[in-house]
């Protein structure tokens, strides 16, 4: 039988959970006409999984950020559990892993996301008698007056083309670190090398030089880019969504938010983490790319420049592919409706996140409109104030 709800959000992370507690603390939906499809268990799972992987401590994002309505939530929090000190970082006042998962398992709890949970995979999304109908790989079909997809990239792993190969050849060596086959660190076989310059492989790279001391190696295309935030501040408010909105040209707003971006960046304390233990010889750094390889037994040598280095086991910090998420059953979807869309394939959608009536999007979908910051936690949080300040 096909239940029909008010609201279902398509994606369980960080951005669904927060679509989903600002629908129901401010009176929107009932927690019984709300539907969550995720393809996890539980809520924010890629996001707990990530995380612990690559030994995160601190987040990139001041205590304000978070999937509660109340931007002083997560600090009210901490004080209550007297944390407050030990749980938040440098100025901004950015919270530990640890503070901010507890922090959203208690806002998850209080609204009571289990109730609305539903594990599946989207297969395909329509229009049905005038509300939207979901099917997911199993068959199941779910109903909704409203939706709000709120996919990530988790799924589309950059993974450079020499790699390719190699992990074809050398399953149990070669990882993207976020894949879903990627084994516990602490049965990688050293020497590993860590390919990426951003503050995806300084975390790991800091994780791993406890675990393999000398055994570690970071590889990267670029200088060190040190940024605080991995875009300005300005993104945040009217000081640069002003101008950005006066943009009417949609290929003008995505170079907007590629320059905005600090892409491949990390904090300035992570990066004198990663010099101190260059220093006491605990990690090499070595810039340059792969320029050809080859293998003898379980070895592997990696070409760079005028050095061979010599390793058993490579991941890879690199990233996302930021083409269209989703792009198995929403490119039927734009096709089915003619939902309007930039020549970069992205959503072109109205100010309350609209891409048609009762069609909402969030995260990655919405950069066109939400700018350089869609993706982030402040990004979730500009979405679920958009959507619900509409309704």
């Amino acid at each position: 039988m096909e239940l029909l709800y008010d609201w279902l959000v398509v994606g369980g992370g960080i951005h669904g959970c927060t679509i989903a507690s600002f629908l129901l603390k401010k009176e929107k939906v009932k927690v019984e006409r709300l539907c969550i499809i995720d393809p996890h268990d539980e809520p924010m799972y890629s996001w707990k999984k990530n995380t612990d992987t690559i030994g995160m401590e601190y987040l990139r994002s001041p205590f304000v950020h978070h999937i509660d309505v109340d931007p002083l939530s997560l600090q009210k929090y901490a004080r209550k559990e007297n944390w407050e000190r030990r749980h938040f970082y440098g100025n901004y006042r950015r919270p530990s892993l640890n503070i901010f998962n507890e922090h959203s398992e208690s806002i998850v709890n209080e609204v009571g996301l289990q109730r609305s949970w539903q594990k599946g995979f989207v297969h395909s999304i329509e229009k049905e008698q005038g509300f939207w109908k979901v099917t997911t790989e199993k068959g199941e079909a779910v109903k909704a007056q409203n939706i709000v997809l709120s996919i990530g990239l988790n799924n589309q792993l950059n993974i450079p083309d020499w790699a390719e190969e190699l992990k074809s050849d050398f399953p149990a060596q070669v990882f993207h670190i976020f894949e879903d086959r990627m084994v516990h660190p602490s049965s990688l076989q050293p020497p590993i090398v860590i390919i990426g310059g951003g503050i995806t492989s300084a975390h790991l790279t800091i994780k791993l030089s406890g675990m393999f001391p000398g055994k570690v190696i970071l590889l990267k295309r670029h200088p060190f880019r040190i940024h605080d935030f991995d875009s300005d501040p300005g993104w945040l408010g009217p000081k640069n969504l002003t101008s950005y909105h006066k943009v009417t040209n949609y290929e003008e707003r995505r170079m907007k938010i590629k320059q905005a971006r600090n892409k491949g960046s990390l904090t300035r304390d992570l990066f004198y983490k990663l010099k101190r233990l260059e220093r006491e010889k605990k990690i090499q750094i070595i810039d340059g790319e792969v320029e050809s390889m080859f293998s003898a037994g379980n070895q592997i040598t990696l070409i760079v420049g005028e050095r061979a280095i010599k390793v058993h086991t490579i991941l890879l910090a690199t990233g996302f592919s930021p083409s269209l998420p989703g792009k198995n059953w929403l490119n039927q979807l734009i096709i089915d409706l003619k939902l309007s869309c930039a020549k970069c394939g992205y959503p072109i959608i109205d100010k309350s996140l609209q891409w048609c009536p009762h069609l909402y999007v969030s995260g990655p979908l919405a950069e066109l409109e939400v700018g350089p910051i869609a993706r982030n936690i402040s990004g979730a949080r500009h979405a679920a104030e958009r959507i619900v300040n509409s309704l």
